[in-house]
């Protein structure tokens, strides 16, 4: 797969480099969310996190977690999202998984709850879901069109 965030890694494309090592770099997002916004990203190409092999996912999550200290430390920030939006029902652009790492001042009035509104409907069968989730059978029928 050729993506703009291979291209990247390969040095085709420039960035704002702020972290890198073997397996993972990171970078300012261009279209920044807040002062600091970053994109960490594994080197190897993996469309969506569920097919990442969970070594790579170990190693990507160490480095957001140092990322994330660095921009509190560096920028002054007071707390951080972190978002992985996974597919395309859940809003990701780029196929190459990746985490945004969004720096919080305490001047946003940023939260879950505003970007994800309760849904009262889902709410009423938790029974329900948990069931689903922790049983034997997968019967899903979810329309899905990933």
């Amino acid at each position: 797969m050729e993506c703009i965030f291979c291209k990247i890694v390969r040095g085709e494309v420039s960035a704002f480099k702020v972290y890198e090592n073997e397996s993972v770099l990171a970078f300012l997002d261009i279209n920044p969310r807040s002062y600091g916004h970053t994109l960490v990203i594994p080197k190897k190409h993996y469309e969506t996190l569920d097919l990442l092999p969970d070594e790579e996912t170990a190693m990507l999550f160490a480095a957001v977690k140092n990322i994330a200290a660095m921009l509190l430390k560096k920028l002054g920030a007071c707390g951080f999202n972190l978002v992985v939006n996974n597919g395309k029902a859940a809003g990701q652009v780029i196929p190459h998984v990746h985490v945004h790492i969004i720096p919080r001042y305490g001047t946003e009035s940023v939260a879950i709850e505003s970007a994800f509104p309760v849904l009262a409907e889902v709410k009423d069968k938790l029974s329900e879901v948990h069931k689903k989730i922790i049983g034997e059978e997968d019967d899903c029928n979810y329309p899905c069109s990933q």
